[in-house]
């Protein structure tokens, strides 16, 4: 396969690929889904998260339908990436897409729902522990080491058990081995053996022998850049020819360096010009002599580490097969890179999930019905949602105010009321849910069942109003509602794009083509009054502000009361400006208008709101 046969890569990406990673190193990263290496390649970490989604996830993209969709995918990938302990699993968790296979979201679910439990399950010292390791693991850039000393700490804090059975099968006792053995240098590792060095440095303390040459040489080249001041402590005036000058210099670099006085004497010159040309060759000499025996030496080391960890990496545990193949296996190093960064992207998941309070939705065939649900981009306390359409078997929380079980088998719904009454919220919700589940991720409710969807439509309300926004508009959301599969639609005021009548025409149509295609969708407007009787497999749902807070803020009940037209009740927006009006011309404009839309209903918003702030 070509670079430039993978969407987003054209000649020059191709170029730069090939030239920084080689093809086919570059073609593994794209199947890897490894952003680091793209971006380390010279790509911006945008685009190389874009072509990675495409090419792992190209029939999953499909799904996102619209920008207004594809918006909410990114908001939601950019949170659960925040809470990621590494920047490798940020980089995984963005290139994340929907999954068009149910045993693949099933099994995803399963590994994130455990690590949540196992990550819940820890002690804050435990938790703290693991959180200090990864950060050390990705100051280090993920090396060998870094992987192998996480490893031992994820099996320290216990977790071993589901979904991190491979850190559990590592041998305790072979991380602990491997991790000297990595201690021992620093620099790439040869895995192969293949006898280069590479940019292997041996590690003080990995070699006592090879640290005593070491040292030896240090003491040379300091002696050797000094040479002036080594001639000035050996000559004196009890020196009485050449011969005893060069007897007492040999003595002085000897003791001075460790090294024997026979290696010392061996590089000195015999034909030195005069003393200090005797002492500064005698020098430059020990010093290269001494740089030649500690790269022998540390060539010998490295060649020792290389095999052992060689070994580590890649010494098999497999057992054979029926056909006496050996079953795919990795050493202690190669398993450990491997199951740290698998611990790092569900851990990350685990506390996305933890942060917010998400549970595993129920999979069905067709329908999305949610049970409390909250908006995952509202900071603070929010009020919880109970929604749904199509068929569900959600039951409703006794006790609970308008917290009844929302209908079932309505194919559309229409959802009316309140400004700032949060309509738009409630899709924004839905979309989210929908999206996190078909990507295997749980969803911010206390109860879901979420369907599987082939598009979700989700669009929100544009404040232009002009023929170019009602056409690009619709281009938007018909071609996915008439297309084959299942369609999500979440369409947000199309009064807002043409005049209200003219809506209202459009409006009606859709939810008879959403009803006729077997879509669901739920449609926002202010227009219930002016809609033609809907078909039979479509409801209207309200949203009703209740009045004014003692602080003049809009009172509203975000749970929709199914099968009821919600309003808008411009007198309690009246009634905040007549309050807030100072300058006397202005609050009788504003009391003109509460004449137009009822004086009684204002002055009775603004006797409660008085009331409340009493009460308070």
């Amino acid at each position: 396969m070509r670079l430039e046969d993978y969407w987003g890569i054209g000649p020059k990406t191709s170029e730069r690929l090939a030239e920084s990673l080689g093809t086919e190193r570059a073609i593994e990263a794209i199947e890897a889904a490894d952003v680091r290496a793209l971006v380390d390649a010279g790509l911006h970490r945008g685009r190389a998260t874009r072509i990675l989604r495409r090419a792992n996830g190209e029939a999953g993209m499909d799904v996102l339908a619209t920008g207004d969709t594809r918006s909410v995918y990114d908001d939601l990938l950019g949170l659960a990436a925040g809470h990621a302990l590494t920047a490798h699993a940020a980089d995984r968790i963005r290139v994340l897409t929907p999954l068009t296979d149910r045993d693949a979201v099933e099994s995803r679910l399963d590994d994130v729902v455990a690590a949540r439990d196992a990550w819940e399950g820890l002690g804050d010292g435990d938790r703290e522990r693991v959180i200090e390791a990864f950060d050390e693991y990705d100051a280090a850039g993920g090396s060998d080491l870094a992987a192998v000393e996480t490893a031992v700490a994820l099996r320290e804090a216990g977790l071993t058990g589901a979904p991190f059975e491979p850190i559990g099968a590592l041998d305790g006792d072979a991380l602990r081995d491997a991790a000297d053995a990595l201690a021992d240098v620093r620099g790439a590792i040869d895995p192969a053996g293949s006898g280069g060095d590479g940019d292997i440095e041996v590690a003080r303390g990995a070699d006592d022998e090879l640290d005593r040459l070491r040292g030896q040489r240090d003491a040379a080249a300091e002696l050797a850049n000094s040479a002036f001041d080594v001639l000035d402590a050996v000559r004196d005036g009890s020196l009485r020819d050449f011969e005893a000058l060069e007897a007492a210099t040999i003595d002085h670099v000897a003791r001075e360096t460790g090294v024997e006085p026979a290696t010392v004497r061996s590089v000195a010159p015999d034909d030195a010009l005069d003393a200090a040309d005797f002492v500064s060759a005698t020098l430059r000499d020990l010093a290269a002599e001494l740089e030649a025996a500690v790269a022998e030496r540390e060539a010998t080391v490295a060649a020792d580490i290389r095999e052992r960890i060689g070994g580590m990496r890649d010494a098999t545990g497999g057992e054979s097969d029926g056909d006496d193949d050996a079953a795919e296996a990795t050493g202690t190093v190669a398993g450990a890179v491997a199951a740290v960064s698998d611990a790092a992207f569900l851990l990350s998941l685990a506390r996305f999930a933890v942060a917010f309070d998400l549970t595993r939705p129920t999979l069905v065939d067709d329908g999305i019905a949610v049970r409390n649900a909250r908006n995952p981009f509202i900071d603070g306390e929010v009020q919880p949602v109970s929604y749904a359409i199509g068929s569900h078997a959600l039951a409703g929380e006794p006790g609970v105010a308008n917290a009844e079980s929302p209908p079932t088998g309505d194919r559309v719904s229409v959802l009316t009321g309140a400004n700032s009454g949060g309509k738009t919220t409630l899709l924004e919700t839905l979309c989210a849910v929908a999206l996190l589940a078909s990507m295997g991720l749980p969803v911010p409710a206390e109860e879901a069942e979420v369907g599987a969807f082939d598009r979700i439509v989700f669009h929100r309300r544009h404040a232009s109003f002009n023929a170019g926004v009602l056409e690009s508009t619709l281009k938007s959301v018909v071609p996915p509602l008439v297309a084959d599969g299942r369609t999500l639609m979440l369409v947000d005021e199309f009064e807002a794009i043409t005049e209200p009548g003219r809506a209202a025409d459009l409006l009606n149509g859709l939810v008879t083509l959403t009803v006729d295609r077997g879509a669901l969708g739920v449609y926002v407007t202010h227009l219930a009054d002016d809609l033609s009787p809907l078909p039979d497999p479509a409801r209207i749902d309200g949203i009703f502000a209740e009045g004014l807070t003692s602080d003049l803020d809009l009172r509203v009940d975000y749970q929709p009361r199914f099968g009821t037209v919600g309003k808008s009740t411009p007198e309690f927006i009246v009634s905040r400006l007549v309050a807030n009006a100072t300058d006397r011309g202005v609050r009788a404009g504003f009391e003109h208008l509460a004449g137009a839309v009822g004086e009684e209903a204002v002055q009775r918003t603004l006797s409660d709101a008085e009331w409340s702030a009493s009460d308070d």
